[in-house]
């Protein structure tokens, strides 16, 4: 699995493991790099069967076996405390993590993530799933956007998103790997008292304007935790990361600072 560190290197820098969305690329955390690296090392990775972690993804592929993936290349560049920030599919497996009691877990940041798949994002996942059955990736690309942006971010960004939309599609993924990948966050369903006995400090992410994940679902999952709170914004869209990112780092470094320094943290 490709895996990219930045920042500090020094034995007592705190280390943050950055686990992207549905695309699993690393290069998602760009907007973030500068305001973390100062301060922290900085992991990235490929997840398994997406851009340079090539491979051929099982029919039972789930989130559990995500964040297993995700502890063995930890532990095989030996980097034991961690803070987790997770972007929607990446929130899930910081959960699974959670769940999985993987020793080293610090914290959790989870960006527009649920407990719960909304029957609006099963909808819009039917939908893409449809439209790259019967048009192809070339479509399915052109209309991710529209899924993570706000509509004022796509009209004043949409150069850059057309040079983006054609390496998306040069280096779209298999179809079958991103169908498992799909079905494997559909399927995330974790029990109640699973999620209650999660104690790491949580930190819940989410804008009003997302049009993918409604931002009740983590209303619903910081209601769930018992070391958790929300913070919820009105604009950026699903991927408020890269629509605001100022915004967005921020909140985390204030999220973190509270965590790692045992002081309260203020909104």
């Amino acid at each position: 699995m490709h895996i990219e560190i930045h920042g500090r290197r020094d034995a007592d820098a705190p280390t943050l493991v950055c686990s992207s969305g549905l695309g699993g690329a690393a290069h998602f955390w760009m907007p973030q790099l500068d305001a973390l690296t100062s301060d922290y090392r900085v992991v990235l990775y490929d997840q398994l069967g997406t851009g340079k972690s090539p491979a051929t993804l099982p029919a039972d592929y789930s989130i559990d076996a995500m964040a297993s993936e995700l502890r063995t290349l930890l532990a095989s560049h030996g980097i034991g405390d961690y803070h987790l920030i997770g972007h929607a599919l990446g929130g899930l497996v910081g959960l699974a993590l959670a769940m999985q009691q993987a020793p080293g877990l610090r914290s959790l940041t989870l960006m527009n993530a649920w407990s719960r798949l909304s029957p609006h994002t099963a909808r819009c996942f039917s939908v893409r799933k449809q439209l790259l059955a019967g048009s192809g990736p070339a479509a399915y690309v052109e209309a991710q956007s529209l899924f993570l942006y706000p509509p004022d971010w796509i009209a004043a960004n949409i150069e850059q998103l057309q040079i983006d939309d054609r390496k998306h599609v040069a280096g779209f993924p298999p179809t079958d790997n991103l169908l498992r990948r799909i079905a494997a966050l559909q399927a995330f369903a974790p029990d109640a008292q699973a999620l209650a006995n999660i104690r790491q400090p949580t930190l819940l992410i989410a804008n009003r304007d997302d049009m993918l994940v409604p931002w009740q679902c983590s209303r619903e999952l910081a209601e769930q935790l018992p070391n958790a709170r929300l913070e919820c914004f009105d604009y950026g869209g699903h991927a408020s990361s890269v629509s605001c990112p100022d915004t967005i780092n921020t909140t985390l470094r204030r999220f973190l600072a509270s965590v790692i320094h045992d002081t309260e943290y203020a909104a």
